[in-house]
């Protein structure tokens, strides 16, 4: 983290020794050795001490590190976001290819099974809307882009922004189109074997 080299920086600056600084804010030596050699983290009123001391503000103290974690938090999203994506995807493709199968094999019982995993992938979409609520990404451009750790520009943003009422029509259509061929599918294998 670069909070280190900002503590290790100001105290060269101020001509101040390890011992000297620890002094002054009121710790050891070694605590003020492990701040500048990021074995450790100064707690919040170790902070304050030290942006007064430094005559800086907690801000620019601590600035590189807050971008760092920034990313860092991101880089965690960013891999619960494409992980409940793997675990939804696998969840919907086999409810849709167990669905008539379990009936078929254990009747009610298959289709309460079936019920049960329909509901655990509805589950993780939700998760995954609240994601992209969150992130406000939805066209496939920005989910994409998403999925890769970057962001779209301003220009791009606003292009994406505008297909979306056009993107939501379409997938309402293709949805209710998928839902009536795997009803028919359905209906037509219940139908067969009864």
């Amino acid at each position: 983290m670069e909070l280190g080299k900002q503590i290790k920086k100001y105290r060269a600056d101020m001509n101040l020794s390890q011992e000297e600084l620890a002094e002054k804010v009121y710790v050891t030596r070694q605590t003020v050795s492990n701040w500048e050699n990021d074995k450790s983290y100064p707690d919040v009123h170790s902070l304050l001490l030290l942006s007064m001391l430094f005559n800086i503000s907690l801000d620019q103290l601590i600035k590189g590190d807050i971008e760092i974690m920034k990313e860092e938090i991101n880089k965690d999203e960013l891999q619960k976001f494409n992980r409940e994506g793997v675990v939804f995807t696998f969840l919907l493709i086999f409810f849709l290819v167990s669905f008539a199968p379990l009936f078929l094999l254990f009747k009610y019982y298959g289709l309460a099974c079936s019920a049960l995993i329909y509901i655990a992938a509805m589950y993780y979409a939700l998760r995954l809307e609240k994601f992209k609520k969150k992130y406000d990404i939805q066209t496939y451009k920005e989910i994409l882009a998403f999925t890769e750790g970057k962001k779209l520009d301003e220009l791009t943003k606003a292009q994406e922004s505008g297909k979306r009422p056009y993107q939501k029509v379409f997938l309402m259509f293709a949805s209710a189109v998928i839902m009536f061929v795997v009803c028919m599918g359905m209906t037509w294998l219940i139908k067969s074997f009864f």
